[in-house]
């Protein structure tokens, strides 16, 4: 991307009325965004939404002005800006119409991983979503997702400090410039999360976390990443935007369940309710309704078998398995005496720790 053409995207971007959806319509009719400004009007006008405040906003040199110093800025601070026509721009965020035609990033960022997760909920997360989000985490360590939040109070900054223990890269979507963090009290866990990952925006360094920013940078949580979680949420809240929002780009949207009196379970619960998303308990109903596949470990021949921590489900499964050999789904619940879509989940926990392993035709052994 050239300089002509970043400052011109960047113009496009400070002209009001003129978002995402209207800009990319203008990139496509002119071939590049730098082309946009040396257009005949008239042209301009044949674009659907494109009327006479967006022209005079083009002939404004204002935003010209304002797009140059803003430019001035991210060469001072080298931030990298990758637009939306990039090899770099975020994979899954190009096939949202209202993607962003700039990010500004910041970090150690490494996008080409697909298995992308946004973790979202309330800011006023209890003990029990505090513990569902580390353990969520914790079971999915060894798929090396990435991790997307808003880096806010609450289930966001949960989520992203329990990727950082775990190794695991993790994205901040801030709702204003990079020449700040909001909130204050999270500047302690910028450096690690730089070190992990990053922050991405698509805000200027001269805008403020106002309330319609966060829910604008919502859309941008919901569209980088394959799915969303939502670990807890009251009944309305910015994490059931961006569940709706995930919903609305077909992505798959999953939700930890909570008692029916308990104020920051109502949210999920209500996603499952409507079926807005999927009820899930483990970090294997994930793995399992994405299809991701489970790491194979390997072990040296004679090497004995690692101890792991088996609740007593596994433990019946496992203990029945090494007896009886090969066994199918059906069969392994019916010994062990299981429902079957505990023994479905049970099976892939198990799985992700290493203690057995899938075979054709359906069929489990234990390792």
């Amino acid at each position: 991307m050239t300089t002509n053409e970043l400052i011109a995207l960047l113009r496009l971007q400070r002209i009001p009325n003129i978002g995402d959806v209207t800009a990319k319509k203008l990139i496509a009719h002119c071939g590049s965004a730098e082309a946009i400004f040396s257009d005949k009007p008239y042209r301009l006008q044949q674009i659907d939404g494109v009327g006479t405040k967006i022209l005079t906003g083009i002939k404004e040199s204002t935003y010209l002005t304002a797009a140059e110093n803003e430019y001035r800025y991210i060469e001072k601070h080298q931030i990298k800006v990758t637009a939306y026509t990039d090899p770099e721009y975020p994979e899954y965020l190009k096939h949202c119409i209202d993607g962003p035609i700039l990010l500004f990033q910041k970090g150690n960022i490494d996008l080409r991983n697909r298995k992308i997760l946004s973790i979202v909920g309330t800011r006023k997360i209890t003990g029990y979503g505090m513990a569902l989000c580390e353990r969520l985490l914790e079971d999915l360590a060894p798929l090396d997702p990435l991790i997307v939040s808003g880096f806010a109070y609450g289930v966001d900054i949960c989520a992203q400090r329990a990727a950082v223990k775990q190794g695991l890269q993790t994205i901040g979507c801030l709702a204003h410039g990079l020449n700040q963090m909001y909130p204050k009290v999270h500047d302690r866990y910028v450096g690690q999360v730089m070190q992990n990952g990053g922050f991405v925006t698509e805000f200027w360094s001269s805008s403020s976390p106002e309330r319609e920013n966060f829910l604008k940078r919502n859309r941008i949580i919901a569209g980088m990443a394959e799915a969303t979680v939502v670990i807890e949420s009251a009944e309305k809240g910015g994490s059931l935007v961006t569940a709706d929002i995930a919903n609305s780009y077909d992505r798959e949207v999953f939700a930890f369940p909570g008692r029916a009196q308990d104020a920051y379970s109502a949210g999920c619960n209500n996603l499952i309710k409507r079926q807005r998303a999927h009820m899930v308990t483990s970090a294997a109903d994930i793995v399992y309704l994405l299809g991701w596949d489970v790491p194979v470990r390997e072990k040296k021949v004679g090497q004995q078998q690692l101890f792991v921590s088996l609740d007593p489900m596994e433990q019946t499964i496992y203990d029945y398995l090494q007896k009886a050999g090969k066994q199918e789904m059906d069969q392994i619940a019916l010994e062990c005496k299981l429902p079957v879509f505990k023994t479905s989940s049970t099976l892939l926990n198990m799985e992700m720790k290493g203690v057995i392993r899938p075979l054709p035709g359906k069929l489990f052994e234990a390792v």
